[in-house]
């Protein structure tokens, strides 16, 4: 199955949101592609004439789909990123994870090791379950810090890996499969890098999840 293209969910004279497929990357890495969001995003901005280039506010890895803010012009890409690092930007994800989650609600406070760094920094994950299947558990998943792979490796690390996952665990272990880590960056809410106007924005479940879905209901 190919990677289908991204939707554009909110764009301004300042700023562009983006709903990103999973299997799409963010920025290129040093192979160069060219089907990467960035790339894309600014093949749009020159197709409208637009001056000024889309540059990432922050990254979601290749499997994972939902919304990335890009930023039109450096000025506003170093406030939004600014906003990030001070957490005034709430991030909100829906994951599928495996097993039943015993608590409706919870934190995870482990360290999380930086490669770059050689360190092991603080990371906090909030959690929420919205649902709880026969083999499966449907959370709302906030990262408090924004570590690589932040939700992904602190699931996994309670035993509740996110369906897909074969980084952090082992899929033979696990009864059921997805064709990738089952993880949607779901809504964000910030003020806004220009105008200061509040946003909150959602990308609704992509259609690979939503199939996951209704085959689990059969």
């Amino acid at each position: 199955m190919g990677v289908k293209g991204y939707k554009i969910i909110y764009e301004d004279e300042w700023i562009i949101v983006a709903d990103k497929p999973s299997g799409m990357l963010v920025i290129p890495t040093p192979r160069k592609e060219k089907n990467t969001l960035t790339h894309l995003l600014n093949d749009y901005l020159d197709r409208k004439g637009v001056l000024a280039n889309a540059y990432p506010c922050h990254r979601l890895d290749r499997e994972t789909s939902g919304l990335v803010i890009f930023a039109k012009g450096k000025s506003a890409q170093q406030r939004m990123m600014e906003s990030f690092r001070s957490r005034a930007v709430k991030k909100s994800y829906v994951a599928f994870v495996q097993g039943i989650v015993r608590n409706n609600s919870g934190a995870i406070k482990s360290p999380i090791y930086n490669r770059n760094k050689k360190r092991k920094e603080p990371a906090l994950t909030e959690y929420a379950v919205r649902s709880k299947k026969r083999d499966y558990s449907i959370l709302e998943v906030i990262p408090v810090t924004g570590r690589t792979n932040q939700i992904r490796i602190h699931m996994a690390s309670v035993g509740h890996p996110i369906v897909g996952e074969s980084v952090y665990a082992y899929r033979k272990d696990f009864k059921l499969r997805f064709r990738r880590t089952a993880l949607h960056a779901h809504s964000l809410e910030f003020q806004h890098p220009v105008t200061g106007a509040r946003l909150k924005l959602i990308a609704d479940l992509p259609e690979d999840m939503r199939e996951f879905l209704d085959s689990q209901k059969q």
